[in-house]
């Protein structure tokens, strides 16, 4: 038996009452490895994602990990039967699954090549914000090397302004007088995007497509719009993090086994 994940989530909430429609999966970071769950595990930093079956696409908990293959493990806690792909003490095979998760290169030519890191471009502006904000440093580095190539004066086709291409709503939202000043721009946008990962409870992955497409457009598809762009843009942004959290001296994320 060699399912997707998605799949082998699907499966585990079958075997858990009242998730018919929707259940939360709980994404556990421990010594920088990765794993998903249906509890809390003990000894690890668990953040609990809700995961709409009716959702276009089944978001992408894991990160830019690639192709890889696991193990999904039974066990008992708390006089509960849950399920991990963490290997815990007490826990048993329950089955095998392959998973991919987005690659290193965007297929979308607009978007061109995801591009080395840059760091130091608007270095000191990036670490204020993110120190103001709470929001990753290389996650803010990575939403301006996609949106504009870290360019303050860049303006788009469809009005996006500065290093973090703000449109004029969102940027009068945010106090930013000046979109195309770096400092501006950066601190407003890092408070957009700090709105943005609480709206989706800590979902990258979903707070980037809202910040491409719209919270409006994430709403109405109840997660990232099939959008050829958006779809490209994730992809992208995803790629960059992992990028700046190895250039900034990050341990990379794996999945737990």
């Amino acid at each position: 038996m060699n399912p997707t994940l998605p799949a082998a989530l699907a499966l585990v909430s079958l075997l858990l009452p009242g998730l018919a429609s929707a259940r939360t999966v709980y994404r556990c970071v421990q010594s920088n490895t990765v794993s998903l769950a249906t509890a809390p595990e003990p000894g690890s930093k668990c953040t609990p994602q809700q995961i709409d079956d009716n959702a276009v696409q089944t978001p992408n908990l894991w990160g830019n990990m690639g192709i890889f293959s696991g193990t999904l493990y039974e066990r008992e806690q708390d006089g509960a039967l849950v399920y991990s792909t963490r290997n815990l003490p007490g826990s048993r095979v329950f089955l095998k699954f392959t998973v991919a998760t987005p690659p290193g290169e965007p297929a979308h030519e607009g978007l061109g090549k995801v591009g080395a890191p840059q760091l130091n471009r608007h270095a000191k502006q990036f670490k204020a914000a993110a120190k103001a904000t709470g929001v990753d440093d290389a996650w803010l580095r990575a939403i301006a090397h996609a949106e504009s190539n870290f360019d303050a004066g860049a303006i788009s086709p469809k009005g996006a302004q500065g290093v973090m291409q703000l449109m004029p709503d969102t940027a009068t939202e945010y106090g930013v007088a000046d979109p195309l000043s770096a400092e501006q721009s950066i601190s407003g946008g890092a408070r957009y995007m700090k709105a943005l990962l609480r709206r989706y409870k800590g979902d990258r992955v979903l707070a980037a497509a809202a910040y491409n497409a719209g919270i409006g457009a994430v709403t109405r598809y109840k997660g990232v719009p099939p959008y050829a762009e958006t779809l490209a843009y994730v992809e992208k942004v995803s790629a960059l993090y992992v990028r700046y959290r190895e250039a900034m001296g990050f341990k990379v994320e794996t999945p737990a086994k």
